[in-house]
């Protein structure tokens, strides 16, 4: 197998406690991987140089997994763009360029699905990319994502430095974010239709149509996938990683409402934004190498929701 991590590997993940990094981490153990670099944004803000410049030096980590990224929905990206390109452009150069100086044997860039064009064929091959305008509403988050990846094979092609790019889908699971100023769609719904149950109230809004169709993949699923293509992928081009299958927001939304338990009315507010109408992965080439996803996508939400509840009732707020 290309570069196949072994135990006797030092893996860095940066972003370790974000929703994928912690499930990277939670895959690596369970493969029995004990040598492992963690830093949280205090003890090593990768926005800074030095910083990263000094954690390379302290660790000599031998793989380095980028997980680390200023996250949010439509709102903080719309709120927020310096913020999204600017932490983001810093987080991919200041990392990836670090762990060429400092010798790592193989690198794992994460990226998004957003990267590619708003209005791309779909299910959205990797050549799509560059192909046509983003997504006005993420195109902040998106071109540092793109720059991440891009700086991966220009390293690749100069110095033969192993570094692979990765796009999730979308992604949810244990550890998201459910603050509804900036999650994104599925972790905002859960919450909103657990509070609406809570409480009583007899409807539930949701932003926009409920006519865009997303794909969605458990960051459980991500993790095994990440660890399958450190062992498996060697390749200059970005390779995605998701479901292949896909559902309409108002699909989502009846559905997260059935596994909370909310027996109310969903109401659409079409004054919002519905962002890009359809985004589905062609994972043909990730099927081929022979990963296929796991979790199907009730049994993710029903996780999840008990994630979320089981932290309620740990902070007082059930």
């Amino acid at each position: 197998m290309v570069g196949a991590l072994s135990n006797a590997d030092r893996v860095y993940v940066a972003g370790h406690t974000g929703l994928v990094g912690s499930a990277i981490v939670r895959a690596l153990r369970a493969r029995g991987h004990t040598d492992l670099v963690l830093r949280t944004s205090r003890e090593a803000d990768l926005r800074e140089r030095a910083a990263v410049d000094g954690l390379f030096a302290a660790e000599r980590p031998t793989v380095v997994i980028v997980a680390a990224a200023k996250v949010g929905g439509i709102l903080a990206n719309t709120e927020r763009p310096a913020e999204f390109l600017y932490d983001n452009l810093l987080i991919a150069s200041h990392v990836i360029d670090a762990a060429y100086r400092a010798g790592v044997r193989r690198l794992l860039f994460l990226g998004s699905s957003c990267i590619y064009p708003k209005f791309a064929e779909q299910p959205i091959r990797e050549e799509a990319l560059l192909e046509g305008a983003l997504e006005p509403t993420n195109e902040w988050y998106a071109i540092a994502k793109i720059a991440g990846l891009k700086l991966c094979a220009a390293y690749r092609r100069q110095y033969g430095f192993d570094a692979i790019s990765a796009m999730p889908t979308n992604l949810y699971g244990q550890g998201d974010n459910f603050d509804l100023h900036n999650s994104h769609v599925l972790p905002a719904l859960i919450r909103k239709f657990h509070e609406a149950k809570r409480d009583g109230r007899r409807h539930v809004e949701v932003w926009g149509t409920g006519a865009p169709r997303r794909e969605f993949l458990h960051a459980d699923d991500l993790a095994d996938a990440c660890l399958f293509l450190l062992d498996r992928y060697d390749g200059e081009l970005p390779i995605n990683v998701g479901t292949g299958r896909d559902l309409t927001i108002g699909e989502l939304a009846a559905l997260v409402a059935r596994v909370v338990g909310f027996a109310g009315e969903v109401v659409f507010d079409r004054s919002k934004p519905d962002g890009t109408p359809r985004k589905l992965l062609d994972v043909s080439r990730l099927h081929a190498l022979g990963w296929e996803s796991r979790v199907t996508l009730e049994e993710g939400i029903r996780a999840t929701y008990r994630w979320y509840c089981d932290q309620l009732a740990e902070s007082g707020q059930a």
